[in-house]
């Protein structure tokens, strides 16, 4: 019987090296720049809806987990930021105080071409402005 041992396979090797080379801050700062720092059409996880919600641009992005995904005939990569403002005081000074403002979970395909994006965000942070829009929706 032939044992196949993932942990040694090429694939790992692969992704490893590709991870370890990634720079995650430039990553998602090219995402949320082609967004101009947007979000729109957000719905929380209290199926509350925001028209626009605009991202701090002292955003930096941590990379805390990676995937492969494979289906019958797709496979994608599955990487996913943590999002930290930082904030800065009166005179625009860095300070010590940095915050987790959400998540962003994005897609690639085997390409390295942008697939999709998750959202997760903490809407009651005051680094996020918020637009909520004028219009009641209501979920059924």
């Amino acid at each position: 019987m032939t044992r196949l041992e993932l942990k040694n396979h090429q694939v790992w090797r692969d992704l490893t090296e590709v991870l370890e080379n990634l720079d995650a801050n430039i990553l998602v700062k090219e995402h949320l720049e082609q967004s101009d720092y947007k979000v729109c059409g957000y719905w929380d996880e209290q199926d509350e809806y925001y028209e626009v919600i605009t991202l701090p641009r002292t955003l930096e992005a941590e990379l805390v987990s990676s995937s492969i995904g494979i289906t019958h005939k797709k496979r994608f990569l599955q990487l996913k930021f943590f999002l930290i403002a930082k904030a800065y005081d009166s005179r625009n000074i860095a300070s010590n105080k940095a915050q987790k403002v959400g998540e962003l979970v994005l897609y690639y395909d085997q390409n390295l071409e942008f697939v999709d994006e998750i959202w997760l965000l903490h809407i009651d942070s005051p680094m996020l402005e918020i637009q909520r829009t004028l219009d009641s929706y209501e979920v059924i």
